[in-house]
């Protein structure tokens, strides 16, 4: 993991305003600290629609992502995330039938091989495509490698939006790869918005600095889709082992020096922490989860979770516009 101050991207001469709706950034928490490097980062937050910017964003991003990271994310709930996005999916979209999904950062797969199975034509982007490409998938490392597939009658984002050097480009080269008349978007993302970031603050287990690089409020998405020519058509406030982990860790990583200690311990990741604290955080964890059941539920019932997670499809009014459009 990096030892040395990140340096600038070229994303930090750009002007300081909001990727979402171009508002004024100010500093919201002046120092998070990254659990794998231990690098401090700042976030300044949109005055006008409360989208939160990590500051600086490393030139080398790649750096922050250990070998780990783009498997094994949901350990033994790995299986029962994939069959909740793709009833959600099914819900939104109907059945595959042979109709083309393309999953913007899939990771190890796991989704797109369910969706597959469902009968969808599956195709992915990941940084680190190895995983993916080893379960015999179709997977690229960027969307302009994708485009001769095009279009998709299914995006997805599923808390990948957040890691995009430029969320807006990302939803603009989206909206060029869809099917225009019947493509949907379905994407999720931390609630920086919701109850479980009012109470934690920078301690915040959602944070992720610096993988984490837009922080975002119900109301920046919206206006993301918005200006970007889409049109939410449903939401939902809850992923299951998202929440419930958002409010464990983030309980614990008030009570312990070593940040982000039971996640690390429940995906079997190697931490330098003392038999003590190990013992501590196994034991907190354990008991918080159970006790942070009820607040999965009420931020569920006041759409106020730690995820959210929004279908949206083209707007009507906004042009046809082909994959190699500018």
């Amino acid at each position: 993991m990096p030892a040395n101050p990140p340096s600038f991207s070229p994303l930090q001469a750009q002007t300081l305003c909001c990727n979402a709706c171009a508002g004024v950034l100010a500093e919201k928490f002046p120092e998070v600290t990254d659990p794998g490097s231990g690098e401090k980062f700042s976030i300044l937050a949109c005055h006008s629609c409360g989208m939160g910017h990590t500051r600086p964003v490393p030139g080398n991003l790649g750096a922050y992502y250990d070998a780990s990271y783009h498997g094994g994310r949901h350990s033994f709930t790995a299986r029962y995330c994939a069959q909740r996005r793709l009833r959600m999916l099914s819900q939104v979209a109907g059945s595959g039938k042979g109709r083309s999904i393309l999953d913007v950062g899939c990771g190890d797969g796991t989704f797109l091989l369910r969706a597959r199975d469902a009968g969808w034509k599956a195709f992915g982007t990941e940084m680190n495509p190895g995983l993916a490409r080893e379960a015999g998938l179709t997977v690229e490392t960027s969307l302009e490698a994708v485009e001769k597939w095009a279009p998709f009658d299914c995006i997805t984002l599923w808390h990948s939006l957040e890691h995009m050097q430029d969320a807006r480009a990302t939803l603009e080269a989206s909206r060029k790869l869809l099917n225009p008349r019947s493509g949907l978007l379905l994407l999720a993302v931390p609630d920086a918005g919701g109850l479980q970031a009012r109470c934690f603050h920078n301690r915040w287990f959602h944070l992720d600095v610096p993988r984490h690089l837009y922080h975002f409020t119900y109301q920046a998405l919206q206006r993301l889709l918005d200006s970007t020519g889409f049109e939410p058509v449903q939401s939902w406030h809850q992923e299951f082992e998202y929440d419930l982990l958002g409010w464990t860790q983030s309980i614990l990583n008030r009570l312990l020096p070593t940040p982000n200690l039971f996640f690390h311990q429940l995906t079997r990741r190697q931490t330098h922490a003392g038999a003590l604290q190990r013992g501590i955080s196994w034991a907190g964890g354990l008991a918080f989860s159970a006790l942070a059941l009820p607040m999965v539920a009420l931020g569920t019932m006041i759409r106020q979770g730690g995820t959210l997670i929004i279908a949206a499809r083209i707007r009507d009014n906004m042009p046809r516009l082909s994959p190699n459009a500018g």
